[in-house]
């Protein structure tokens, strides 16, 4: 275990030099050609700020008017036949536009219910299968300029819908 530590503490110190030595030997301008890279990174940042901050704003209402909770609720009826709690279908929504919004809703489970409870389990593993969808769709097909998504949520939601059962399952095999 003690070198995997070992090694993650020197992977990305090594990645960088490699990247500066190949540049060198193949006679890059390695400095200038990183400025013109931030410089491009800073564009898109500028770009896709009106999105993020909409992104936010829709997670932020959508939490205080509590209308997750109501859709907790609703839907929560049905997935409890299927082994899905209704607890974290708030969870799951929030986690289809915002990652760190779903973190913050991760930590409330957290408190409430337990890290090693079965909605914990659930959870944890459920963010680490999932996508966010929305955010990621607005974000890449703004930037390449993308007006039609064709069969992209479609296999986004279906790819969502795997990753939650698949969440279900590994939690229950690890509380065996």
């Amino acid at each position: 275990m003690q070198i995997l530590v070992y090694i993650s503490n020197w992977i990305v110190p090594f990645i960088v030099l490699s990247i500066v030595i190949y540049g060198l030997l193949a006679n890059i301008n390695v400095y200038e050609t990183f400025i013109r890279g931030a410089k491009s990174g800073f564009l898109t940042v500028i770009r896709i700020m009106p999105t993020l901050i909409g992104l936010m704003a829709a997670v932020g209402i959508l939490r205080a008017s509590g209308f997750l909770d109501f859709l907790s609720e609703v839907i929560g009826r049905f997935s409890s036949y299927i082994g899905f709690p209704g607890e974290l279908v708030p969870l799951t929504v929030v986690k289809m536009f915002s990652s760190s919004a779903a973190t913050g809703l991760l930590l409330d489970i957290y408190k409430e219910f337990g890290t090693d409870s079965r909605l914990g389990l659930i959870a944890s593993i459920s963010l680490c299968c999932t996508e966010t969808i929305f955010y990621t769709m607005s974000v890449y097909f703004m930037t390449a300029g993308i007006k039609h998504s064709r069969y992209t949520l479609a296999g986004a939601l279906l790819s969502t819908f795997a990753g939650l059962a698949a969440s279900v399952v590994l939690a229950g095999m690890m509380r065996v």
